[in-house]
């Protein structure tokens, strides 16, 4: 049977302690701050960035360089026979596509885009070591995690609107209205796209708008996966533990049962929606 590597990046939520535990590579994802390049999980920490977000500082995304992940991989290949790579959504970031055209060098690489981010992306790191371990070859664990890219779904509800408009996603007319009148976005994630979904008057209801989504989810395009156990549910917030475990609490209520796994979102997500958001996402587990 060959011998196969699992490789992701910290977008997934995976700790270097976490993926040491699990056996996964896990490549830290760059960051510039006030132009001092820092790594997620390594040079940076959830805790720093967030006291670097706060005090204003200029922060912008990067993408792991082609030369440290092409070394990985060749450090890899001296003891496995195959690498699969699960990196986050190609339609947030141009990681996944650099990963995907470097896998063309490597006849032994497999790089797969399966829409995912966050404790979405985790999950698929969860199924490919799982299919790994039946018996699957990398080609047969990239087709499979890609042709079940669309079954998850994420809710993201944020605290403060100052961040969507320092990207330019909504004008600082609309971010000052807002702010006055205490509207809460709700954002959508499903396969390549951050989408607008609801608009509310405060954090409870934004909280009940993401609930009420995601059982409509689970009673509808997700039904047959829910009866048949698939469906993992997810929680993930921004800086913010203390009201996560109260959301986290709430969900529970809501879907009573259900095992649910909560981490920080990634800092790449973070860096554009600020502190303080909350989301929930499920996905469908893949069985080998």
């Amino acid at each position: 049977m060959s011998k196969i590597a699992i490789v992701t990046d910290s977008n997934s939520g995976i700790t270097q302690e976490e993926g040491r535990r699990l056996g996964v590579s896990v490549i830290p994802m760059p960051f510039f701050i006030n132009e001092k390049m820092y790594l997620e999980g390594i040079t940076l920490s959830q805790d720093e960035f967030y006291q670097w977000l706060k005090s204003d500082a200029s922060i912008s995304t990067s993408q792991p360089s082609p030369g440290e992940t092409m070394g990985l991989w060749d450090n890899l290949l001296k003891e496995y026979d195959e690498i699969v790579q699960i990196p986050m959504s190609s339609g947030l970031s141009a990681t996944c596509a650099t990963a995907m055209g470097l896998a063309q060098e490597y006849e032994a690489e497999c790089s797969v885009d399966n829409q995912r981010i966050s404790v979405t992306q985790r999950q698929s790191v969860v199924d490919a070591i799982a299919l790994r371990d039946a018996g699957k070859s990398g080609a047969e664990i990239k087709k499979i995690l890609e042709e079940e890219k669309f079954n998850s779904s994420i809710y993201i509800t944020l605290e403060t609107l100052k961040y969507l408009k320092k990207g330019g996603r909504i004008t600082p007319a609309a971010a000052a209205i807002g702010t006055v009148l205490n509207l809460k976005p709700v954002l959508q994630l499903q396969g390549e796209k951050l989408d607008a979904f609801a608009k509310v008057r405060g954090k409870k209801q934004a909280r009940r708008t993401m609930l009420k989504a995601m059982k409509a989810d689970f009673e509808g395009r997700f039904a047959p996966f829910v009866q048949n156990g698939e469906m993992c549910l997810q929680a993930a917030y921004t800086g913010n533990p203390e009201e996560a475990e109260e959301w986290k609490q709430e969900m529970q209520e809501t879907f009573p049962g259900m095992e649910i796994h909560m981490d920080p979102l990634s800092l790449s997500v973070a860096c554009h929606i600020g502190y303080g958001s909350l989301a929930i996402a499920c996905s469908k587990k893949v069985t080998a």
